[in-house]
């Protein structure tokens, strides 16, 4: 009989997790004023520096808060990966497939909502939608598809071509009570799982803060979340670096708390 102990497994460490800042309300101060600051993409380039592992923006229909020259500006200077949300219409298509951008996200758009209030249907959209994919995807763009947390946005949007989803994590931010947070979170980890083992990569955003983001930035097949307002505030206080450090901390130890 071998006396050789038998070989120790390596501990495997949790995968990390990716902070895109969304600098969407950097220009709706701007804006606010109709000044030429404060400037979005200098915001960027701030986040980037801080630590952000890519740069997430939302070119509306109707230009409430970033504009053209911004997203024009920004992609040749940002030193990581830009993700352009947009809407699966004509106009920003057309944007996205001449400019290019490295990523894009399909969002749903209501020109009465004061920000994005759900996620894409993509089961009741799905032929334009796919045809929206297959346009980005010809331009060599990643495409991500916003949805909630619904088991058959899954199928739908393997069907669109998509390698990507992002969980709209919106009714678990706004979750009046523990329970029903605790509820939320679960919906979302369950999608999260289901996604991951269909083979799409997943991530997650919307209303998440430095109070509420350490569940969400624990779920093992969550690779990514796109968070802007919340450090965009935060900033008001601390300045952006801090605030973008802030939030990779407690994304950071969040997940280092995953069990291997």
């Amino acid at each position: 009989m071998s006396t050789t102990p038998a070989a120790t497994p390596a501990c495997r460490l949790p995968a990390p997790i990716r902070l895109g800042v969304n600098i969407d309300h950097v220009g709706t101060l701007r804006q606010a004023r109709g000044t030429d600051y404060p400037d979005p993409v200098e915001a960027a380039l701030l986040a980037a520096a801080a630590g952000a592992d890519g740069i997430t923006l939302h070119l509306r229909e109707d230009r409430r808060h970033i504009q053209d020259h911004d997203l024009e500006r920004l992609l040749p200077r940002s030193p990581v990966p830009v993700n352009l949300e947009l809407a699966a219409t004509p106009e920003m298509l057309a944007i996205a497939c001449r400019l290019k951008p490295p990523h894009a996200c399909l969002v749903p758009e209501r020109r009465e909502e004061r920000t994005t209030e759900g996620g894409l249907d993509v089961v009741a959209g799905r032929r334009a939608i796919a045809q929206a994919c297959a346009r980005l995807s010809d331009a060599g763009v990643a495409v991500a598809l916003f949805v909630d947390p619904d088991p058959r946005q899954i199928e739908a949007a393997l069907a669109c071509g998509a390698p990507q989803v992002e969980i709209n994590t919106g009714r678990y931010a706004e979750a009046l009570t523990a329970a029903a947070q605790g509820e939320r979170l679960a919906e979302v980890a369950a999608f999260a799982r289901a996604a991951r083992a269909a083979g799409l990569e997943v991530h997650a955003g919307h209303g998440l803060n430095l109070d509420n983001v350490g569940p969400v930035a624990a779920l093992p097949e969550v690779v990514e979340l796109n968070i802007g307002h919340s450090i965009v505030a935060r900033a008001l206080y601390v300045g952006l670096p801090a605030a973008v450090a802030e939030m990779r901390r407690a994304m950071a130890e969040a997940r280092a708390a995953v069990p291997a």
